[in-house]
């Protein structure tokens, strides 16, 4: 009798740290979210722009965060998605019913399109500030797709100071994983496995 040969196992793209990972990032944007957004509305408000776009760059930067922690393809994506589910079952503020499964995965799609592209992963400041102002430009963008319908001006207004919040949020997530890498020695996979 003959043994069939072992096919080799096909290692998971992503771990259970990694989900561990992306699902914190993505329950810590959404409470983030509920704290920052009357904020920043009250900036925003006269200027008849929604308080989500001056914020976004805060909240965005979980986006960022996943693909630069956990250096995987479609990290930002999986943080989008668990966000959209958590807005929609759990009723948050900032929840569009079922249609928050399309203006809060599309900040996840723009990034990962972004870090493909651009061949990084939030390995370097510039991409990690491009990154978040895509997520927040694209997020900002749909939301106005399916609810605010601004007029021109204030959409174009909303769509610059979203693409400036957003990259300052990106930026904040590069300094957030300098400083995660400093404090593991540059070896984020030993950290994951602690």
């Amino acid at each position: 009798m003959s043994q069939s040969p072992q096919l080799p196992s096909k290692k998971p793209h992503f771990l259970l740290a990694d989900y561990i990972i992306l699902s914190m990032l993505a329950a810590v944007g959404i409470a983030l979210k509920g704290v920052v957004v009357p904020l920043a509305a009250i900036a925003t408000g006269p200027f008849y722009i929604p308080g989500g776009v001056l914020a976004g760059g805060f909240y965005m930067m979980f986006l960022v965060l996943g693909p630069a922690l956990i250096g995987k393809r479609g990290a930002a994506f999986l943080v989008s998605l668990i966000q959209a589910l958590l807005v929609t079952i759990i009723g948050t503020p900032g929840s569009h019913g079922p249609v928050s499964l399309f203006t809060y995965t599309v900040s996840g799609i723009a990034v990962e399109l972004w870090f493909f592209l651009s061949r990084h992963t939030g390995c370097c400041a510039l991409c990690c500030f491009i990154g978040g102002m895509v997520a927040n430009v694209a997020g900002s963008f749909g939301v106005n797709l399916v609810m605010f319908n601004l007029p021109f001006v204030p959409l174009l207004l909303s769509l610059c100071v979203a693409a400036l919040s957003g990259g300052l949020g990106g930026l904040l997530a590069n300094t957030v994983v300098k400083k995660i890498k400093r404090s593991v020695g540059g070896n984020l996979g030993a950290w994951k496995s602690r």
